[in-house]
């Protein structure tokens, strides 16, 4: 194990599980808005008076265009605030304007995003590099997450962009003229990640990435993989060769619509919206205008922190869709999404705090919702759950126009003591659930067994549903269970929780462990490509996980290419899927895997 890094105790990582794991695969307050108050003189059943849409974007959004001076010591700046800050409070949306950009290496931290605000990556050019890198955490990029790059085209300094990362930074709407280089300096170890609508020209290398997703890109080849790769709708994509190499490629994404985006026309702020793809390869953008429709910023209510969720229902109400600008946004309420076709875009990291333990966000069963680019942190008080898309027994179709859950990350624990029984539960049918980490922290302040309790991650009750990029990790119990009919996975990664003190504590009934992938048993019909569970049972490296999924055994529910890892032997399995695949052993952190299921 390598050292953690100097630095106060509050900021110092913990190291444990992710050295182990690395080490393994290396080796194989905000101003107030304008225009809030009631007049004084207004009688108390007067209604409030009506939310402006559009506005600046605060503070934290920080605009350059190319004759902006002194970028790149604004880029340093926020990057040395933000460089080790995984815990911290700070949160930076940094855009570029349309045109060319000379000389720059935007170097990203903690809560960072960047961003291109032209219609297609090829607008906005970056003659240099946006790099992500682990000096902070002496060459360790497993903690390396809540960062993200969009809708650039960069042309890296020496033909390779770095973008060492772990999990919830997604790589979107990029265009690398060149190679992409997914480990840190030294190749070191990481743990990461996603790519999606992204063009790279040259070669994708993961070195000492275990895990990796990649959806709807074009790339001019992929160096290697370590346990588990994943490629859906990919131009470029490695052939199919799980276990070895560890490679799961599907020629198309059966459904998929992108991430909605901030671009400038003229100088006017829109949000695009690209539209639906059934059988998608390839990038959107890579013949002149992307498809979809715009809608310009007088329709959002761009809401700063500090603003109350009563305040966000009311725009809601109104008709306004919600841009939230970075920062932290405490909610005693839901925020209720009612009407068909509300998008909720989050920018730079912004992240709602439930209080007194209500849900953060629910979604009415109507079409076309956009959830994108939030972080949802969990509350002292316990929540029943976090984010409710769809009310329970929702059954309406929604396979024209479904609702999108992109970039939406859950944690508990961490930055403090949070609590919730079930994180995302999702219950309306032919919801597209598009890259989510969704973690019971493991390190940080208020982590312990009890402590961040939390017994289930991501719960499926609606049918037609698809996770493409699922990323689960440490719940008391299970960490999926999917109840709905004709689900759909690509890629999923999981850790069991490290902290269970003994074999009891982790017992389900007469059943070893809960599974970290479980289907319902009145399931009839059911598919997943690419998935893997690893353990580290470190607190007590004696308890045994019978497997790491669990489903009917019937042959509509099927599974391709699975795999269970003990890494380090803190742990053992005993078996892949119910009652297949061979034991894990020793310390060797090899992992068992199953080809196809049944």
């Amino acid at each position: 194990m390598s050292p953690a890094p100097t630095g106060s105790s509050a900021e110092r990582p913990s190291i444990g599980r992710r050295t182990v794991l690395g080490a393994a695969a290396a080796a194989a307050s905000a101003p107030a808005l304008l225009g809030l108050s009631t007049p004084a003189s207004a009688a108390p059943s007067a209604a409030p008076r009506a939310l402006p849409g559009g506005g600046d974007l605060g503070p934290n959004v920080i605009v350059f265009d190319p004759s902006t001076p002194g970028i790149q010591a604004k880029l340093d700046e926020v990057f040395r605030q933000q460089e080790s800050a995984q815990f911290g409070t700070g949160r930076y949306a940094l855009l570029f304007k349309p045109g060319t950009y000379s000389g720059l290496n935007a170097q990203l931290g903690f809560y960072t995003s960047i961003a291109g605000l032209g219609l297609s990556p090829d607008d906005t050019t970056i003659n240099g590099d946006v790099t992500v890198d682990a000096g902070w955490f002496n060459g360790n990029a497993t903690q390396n997450f809540w960062r993200s790059a969009e809708n650039l085209a960069l042309v890296p300094v020496n033909g390779t962009n770095r973008w060492a990362v772990a999990q919830a930074a997604p790589f979107r709407r990029m265009h690398v003229r060149g190679g992409l280089n997914l480990s840190p300096n030294g190749y070191g170890w990481a743990s990461g990640g996603y790519i999606a609508d992204s063009r790279i020209d040259g070669q994708v290398g993961p070195y000492s990435q275990q895990q990796w997703y990649t959806r709807d890109s074009s790339i001019g080849s992929w160096l290697n993989g370590v346990w588990n790769m994943v490629f859906s709708g990919v131009e470029g994509a490695p052939a199919q060769t799980f276990p070895n190499p560890p490679y799961t490629t599907l020629n198309t994404t059966p459904v998929s619509r992108e991430k909605p985006f901030l671009y400038l026309s003229g100088s006017e702020y829109r949000v695009f919206l690209p539209e639906k793809r059934t059988d998608a390869r390839g990038v959107t953008w890579g013949n002149g205008t992307p498809r979809g429709t715009s809608l310009p910023l007088s329709q959002f209510y761009v809401a700063k922190p500090g603003v109350s969720a009563a305040t966000l229902n009311q725009a809601l109400t109104q008709g306004l869709h919600l841009l939230l600008t970075p920062g932290i946004y405490h909610v005693d309420q839901p925020i209720q999404v009612n009407r068909a076709g509300t998008v909720v875009l989050g920018l730079g990291y912004a992240t709602l705090i439930p209080d007194n333990g209500v849900t953060a966000l629910k979604v009415a069963d109507v079409d076309g919702v956009r959830l994108a680019g939030l972080l949802i942190d969990a509350g002292p008080v316990n929540s029943a759950t976090l984010l409710e898309v769809g009310p329970q027994g929702a059954n309406t179709d929604h396979s024209a126009n479904p609702t999108t859950v992109q970039d939406v990350f859950v944690r508990i624990g961490g930055a403090g003591a949070g609590k919730a029984t079930t994180s995302m539960v999702i219950n309306s049918r032919h919801t597209i659930v598009d890259h989510t980490w969704i973690w019971r922290a493991d390190h940080g302040t208020g982590v312990g067994w009890d402590t961040n309790r939390a017994d289930y991650g991501f719960v499926v009750n609606g049918n037609d549903v698809l996770a493409t990029g699922l990323f689960v990790e440490h719940f008391n119990k299970y960490d999926v269970q999917w109840y709905g009919q004709r689900g759909r996975t690509i890629f999923f990664q999981n850790e069991k929780a490290y902290d269970a003190p003994n074999q009891a504590a982790i017992q389900n009934g007469s059943v070893k462990g809960y599974a970290a992938y479980k289907v319902g048993d009145s399931v009839t019909t059911h598919e997943g490509w690419g998935l893997g569970s690893y353990c580290y049972y470190n607190v007590n490296p004696a308890i045994v996980q019978h497997h790491g999924f669990s489903a009917p055994n019937t042959a509509g529910v099927k599974f391709h290419n699975l795999l269970v890892v003990s890494l380090g032997g803190q742990g053992q399995y005993e078996r892949v899927i119910n009652e297949t695949g061979s034991p894990t052993s020793g310390t060797s952190t090899v992992p068992s895997t199953v080809v196809s299921y049944p």
